[in-house]
């Protein structure tokens, strides 16, 4: 007997829970998933699970840095540019600006007019356009959408900014606690060129942590739509995928960490649970980490890299029943 397919009228609408904050004051994954089309209706309910603090080290840091004017494009600068992979870094560094402006400083930062600002993909460029800034920010590498794509394309282009220096000024990247390496361990790779190399500079600007409700706010969800034939579950980071997983039913062996094989997919009171992620960075930690693998990985970060992997794996699915 098959399972009610996801085509049916909105009283049985398929439950997608996003793990992430909503963000404001609209959410582009709300926006697409709230809005039937394609013969799909979803249901998008947002279950935060990272809560985040800035670091006061590493933001007096960054504010010494802008008052006095260290990163800019001149010869005597510290910095020639900087990285942004995280919409948390970008509000860390927006804060900075609007304090500055509060207190009656130059808001405008006419030093960073002159400079490349690297950004990963389109809701980090969108943060970082939103904030005002006469003229505004040259942001670039919008279209890369992760790191390992976003560090190629700096050494290519940080290099034609800078094409007149045998050494290229080293680069300032805004992260929080828990990061890749990837972008400094090749834009520093002793491998390239001295021309070519590019010094990077972490500096931490805020921490993050898994929320103390998360667990309990997942259990709830779940327990609401266990009616549901099939429910989604998007995950965005690494952070919260012990506590997701064992929400699911998942039994964790004590001193590996991995899913012990009991089944081959969680099962709670009947519903099927699939699991998508954002993308290769947070299917790689499940699979390294657990040892099970998502259903489905977004081709793009981004929401219609979502709904394009969820709707495909519901239409085969269909076709297979």
């Amino acid at each position: 007997m098959s399972r009610e397919p996801p085509f049916g009228p909105q009283g049985r609408q398929i439950p997608v829970f996003l793990l992430k904050t909503k963000s404001s004051p609209t959410d582009a994954y709300e926006d697409l998933f709230s809005t039937p089309q394609d013969g799909f209706h979803f249901e998008p309910k947002f279950i935060p699970v990272l809560q985040h603090r800035y670091d006061d080290d590493g933001m007096k840091s960054v504010q010494r840095l802008l008052r006095e004017r260290k990163i800019n494009g001149d010869e005597g600068g510290e910095y020639g540019g900087l990285i942004f992979t995280s919409q948390r870094a970008v509000e860390a560094f927006a804060r900075l600006v609007e304090q500055d402006a509060a207190g009656g400083e130059d808001k405008g930062w006419l030093h960073l007019q002159n400079i490349p600002v690297y950004s990963v993909g389109p809701a980090t460029t969108r943060a970082l356009r939103a904030i005002p800034q006469s003229p505004p920010l040259h942001i670039f590498g919008e279209h890369t959408g992760n790191g390992d794509t976003l560090a190629q394309y700096i050494l290519e282009h940080y290099g034609q900014w800078y094409r007149h220096r045998p050494v290229k000024p080293p680069l300032l990247f805004l992260v929080g606690e828990q990061r890749r390496d990837v972008i400094p361990r090749t834009l520093m790779d002793d491998a390239l060129p001295a021309d070519t190399r590019v010094e990077v500079t972490e500096t931490v600007v805020y921490g993050t942590g898994v929320m103390e409700s998360f667990p309990s706010d997942l259990e709830r969800a779940l327990s609401g739509t266990d009616d549901r034939p099939t429910r989604w579950i998007v995950v965005f980071s690494p952070t919260g995928c012990d506590s997701m997983l064992r929400g699911l039913g998942f039994i964790l062996d004590e001193k590996t960490g991995k899913v012990l094989r009991d089944a081959d997919k969680a099962q709670t009171a009947g519903a099927t649970t699939y699991i998508a992620t954002i993308g290769p960075t947070t299917r790689g930690y499940l699979t390294r980490t657990f040892g099970i693998a998502p259903d489905v990985c977004a081709s793009s970060p981004s929401p219609g890299g979502i709904w394009q992997a969820i709707t495909s794996f519901e239409k085969q699915k269909r076709k297979n029943t």
